[in-house]
């Protein structure tokens, strides 16, 4: 039987959203946090207050585009947010306790007077 060296052993890698990578500042209205995986897969731990929509408070930190571009799998921990998607303006209600899955072409808002948080996933960047 072979044995691998303690070398070649994969480590564990752990990160906090405390200290992120990257932060998409919404000011009174919430914010994302972003982290990056050394394998290039990415954590956000995303905060909505009441009133934030994706219209006003995050398409300009994106640059503007039509509609969110970017595919979503998480985990809502708290409120309820309500996403569109913006072909079929089909509208799909997410609250606490919902794992999900959103392809792009979405925008959204915070459903109600309470606080919006999730934990959203994405693998690494596929190689170019």
């Amino acid at each position: 039987m072979k044995r691998s060296s303690p070398m070649c052993l994969p480590s564990i890698e752990t990160r906090r959203f405390e200290v992120p990578d990257h932060l998409l500042d919404m000011k009174e209205r919430g914010g994302i946090a972003i982290i990056k995986m050394a394998d290039g897969s990415s954590g956000m731990h995303a905060v909505f207050e009441p009133g934030w929509t994706w219209e006003i408070d995050e398409k300009p930190l994106l640059g503007s585009p039509d509609a969110c571009p970017m595919r979503h799998i998480g985990y809502c921990i708290s409120g309820r947010l309500v996403v569109r998607m913006t072909d079929t303006g089909i509208e799909t209600r997410i609250s606490t306790g919902d794992f999900f899955e959103i392809p792009p072409g979405h925008d959204g808002y915070v459903d109600g007077n309470d606080r919006v948080e999730l934990i959203l996933f994405a693998p690494p960047d596929p190689p170019r």
